[in-house]
């Protein structure tokens, strides 16, 4: 059984670097506008959900992720900066106007239903059952009863030593990125009563903090992503960390199997493999020059939250399926290329059909493929694999990189 881990970044205030507009192992697949500054994102099924400051929560359908839809908003008492998501209500740390609940059960339609204003400095929010969490800056760490949503209630509350600026929840215990006081450890077993466990001091400002299954992360600027264990709650350990130093300044992470998706200044994401928490290696990115205040990752695609409004979506492709030199692929004439709409698979030399499949960037079938043209227009535009079939039992052949366009 794999030990949780904590994963950090931390960080210095950086401006005035020159952007640099290259990727590796990252494609955008598609951009949405919004009209405020997309300060934090949730996903889940087919919508994105966007805190965008002044102008509340926007809803955006990204069923099609090359071409995301704003398709529905609520305004906001505050300025919303989180977001969580939970069943059929949106739940946002709405500062200075506290808790915020919206039903998004009528995506197109959503509305307020509730509100706590039990902090003025709401800039993080989890949820886990039936209580909300919320990061309440110099406020500390608050507990909101969301039994009713229409009526939510504080009941609890913990006075973080620095500045709760984001909060996630893992069972019964609640994960604080606590600015300058590292990360702070709250038991929340008894909600009306929260206690601290433990700590975990960083070098930088603890931004904020998600968990995904055995993963949490802390964002906390230029120092970047900081592997801690928390296997043992009472005492969280470092492991290791990725620094990526000036100009990548690292503003959130969010954490999903064994890779974690930086958002910083300069990359709107970038994606640090932690298979080995003691050396976390970078193994993707995408440089833009954009600002990104926001992660989320959900499935196959990576949410960036733009400091300049709006929502880029990424698609990393660099841990599912990788290119194998062959024979007899080495002409250009015998290479599988896509044109018009088709993809054309090269026939074979012998006298047997070159049977062949397609596969997405995380190695699943797409559809099976014949030797000449196949029909791909219904396809998503991005990067895929096509895989011939082997020369005996258990061999899967040569594999070739293709890139899918509209």
């Amino acid at each position: 059984m794999r030990t949780p881990l904590l994963v950090i970044s931390l960080g210095l205030l950086l401006v005035g670097a020159a952007p640099a507009l290259d990727s590796l192992n990252v494609r955008l697949v598609g951009h949405c506008s919004t009209p405020d500054v997309a300060q934090g994102v949730a996903a889940m099924a087919s919508y994105a959900y966007v805190a965008d400051l002044d102008s509340g929560l926007r809803v955006i359908s990204v069923a099609d992720p090359a071409h995301p839809t704003e398709v529905g908003h609520c305004a906001t008492p505050g300025r919303a900066w989180r977001v969580a998501v939970s069943g059929s209500y949106a739940y946002v740390a709405d500062r200075p106007g506290g808790l915020c609940v919206i039903s998004i059960a009528d995506p197109v339609h959503p509305v307020e239903v509730g509100n706590c204003d039990s902090t003025l400095n709401a800039v993080g929010v989890a949820v886990s059952g039936d209580h909300a969490y919320l990061a309440g800056g110099d406020s500390g760490l608050r507990v909101i009863s969301i039994t009713d949503p229409a009526h939510p209630v504080e009941v609890g509350y913990f006075d973080t030593p620095g500045n709760a600026n984001d909060v996630a929840v893992d069972g019964d215990l609640a994960y604080v990125a606590g600015g300058d006081s590292g990360l702070r450890v709250i038991s929340v077993a008894n909600p009306a009563h929260p206690v601290e466990v433990g700590f975990c001091v960083t070098l930088g400002e603890g931004l904020s903090v998600t968990v995904n299954g055995e993963y949490a992360d802390y964002s906390d600027g230029g120092s970047g992503l900081r592997v801690i264990s928390v296997a043992d709650s009472a005492h969280p350990v470092e492991l290791g960390h990725w620094g990526p130093g000036y100009p990548n300044y690292v503003r959130a992470a969010a954490v999903i199997g064994d890779f974690a998706y930086a958002a910083s200044d300069m990359s709107p994401v970038r994606v640090i493999s932690i298979a080995d928490p003691a050396n976390p290696v970078e193994v993707g990115y995408y440089n833009s020059g954009a600002l990104a205040l926001g992660v989320a990752v959900a499935g196959d695609y990576a949410y960036a939250a733009l400091s300049a409004g709006g929502l880029l979506i990424f698609q990393y492709y660099g841990g599912g399926v990788e290119e194998e030199p062959s024979a007899e692929l080495r002409t250009a004439s015998r290479m599988p290329t896509v044109a018009h709409g088709a993809l054309f698979v090269p026939e074979a030399t012998g006298q047997k059909p070159q049977a062949a499949s397609l596969m997405d960037a995380a190695g699943r079938k797409v559809m099976d493929l014949h030797p000449g043209a196949n029909d791909v227009r219904a396809l998503a535009p991005g990067v895929y694999f096509v895989r011939g079939e082997g020369r005996g039992i258990g061999d899967e052949g040569p594999i070739r990189k293709v890139v899918v366009t509209r």
